[in-house]
């Protein structure tokens, strides 16, 4: 069921909507000019918590794709990620078509729980600083459910990170690798995403303003945090920033379930 575009304008066009989208997409575009990664996350973790996950993944979506294509492209390990990492590219965009009544259909309302439950156990595996190991022979197939799962879970909270991540380090991929293999990965998702959130009627006009506005604020925290990245440890604020993503998943599972049973 597609919602109105009265309600879809109203939840974006209002202004504490606004200066609520500036000082989300500071803090996100912050953390990944520091880390290297985590606007999407931080984006739609805070964003969840004031209107929904469909709604937030459309002001998301413009500000994800330009700092995603950005980092595909820079680096020379283009094709051979592409080569290499093609079954979970492909099962990906197969997850992420499967899932794509997730966020508007007669389960949107769980897409909030699902997405508390997974910013927990990014937090935590980030913090444990769990390692797996994939031997190449099984490279290829693993990588295929992987991305179907990812794509699923994608479809219904607008995360990408598990369990695609954990498998990228997974197969050995070095430190440049891994960033410019997150960003072929992010890219391809977001550009599906962009087409379920079209097919779904929620790429109106109205997303133009708060689109904009968000990639600004993306770009001035992404130059902020890099700018003082070499004045503060990475590590240490990497620390901090899981165990915030913990206790907004926490947050945010406590808030659907409550939701939820009282049917809202």
């Amino acid at each position: 069921m597609r919602p109105s575009h009265g309600s879809v304008n109203h939840a974006f066009m209002s202004e504490p909507s606004l200066t609520l989208i500036v000082a989300v997409f500071l803090l996100a575009g912050f953390v990944k000019g520091v880390i290297g990664l985590g606007l999407p996350t931080v984006a739609m973790g805070l964003l969840a918590t004031r209107m929904a996950p469909a709604h937030a993944l459309a002001i998301v979506i413009v500000p994800a794709i330009t700092t995603n294509i950005w980092q595909t492209f820079v680096g020379p390990y283009f094709y051979g990620l592409v080569r290499r990492l093609w079954p979970m590219l492909v099962g990906l965009l197969f997850g992420i078509w499967c899932g794509s009544g997730l966020m508007v259909g007669p389960y949107a309302r769980y897409g909030t729980l699902i997405l508390g439950v997974l910013l927990i156990i990014y937090g935590i595996i980030g913090l444990r600083k769990v390692r797996f190991h994939v031997p190449p022979t099984k490279e290829k197939w693993i990588g295929g459910v992987v991305g179907v799962v990812t794509g699923v879970v994608s479809a219904a909270t607008g995360v990408q990170v598990i369990p695609s991540m954990p498998f990228m380090q997974a197969i050995g991929l070095e430190k440049d690798e891994l960033v410019q293999g997150l960003g072929v990965f992010f890219t391809t998702a977001t550009l599906g995403l962009l087409l379920g959130l079209a097919d779904a009627g929620l790429l109106t006009v109205s997303v133009a303003i708060p689109g904009l506005t968000a990639l600004a604020a993306g770009f001035a925290g992404m130059f902020i945090g890099q700018t003082i990245r070499t004045r503060m440890h990475p590590d240490a604020f990497r620390h901090w920033f899981l165990i915030a993503m913990i206790g907004l998943g926490i947050y945010l599972g406590i808030e659907a379930i409550r939701k939820i049973a009282l049917g809202i």
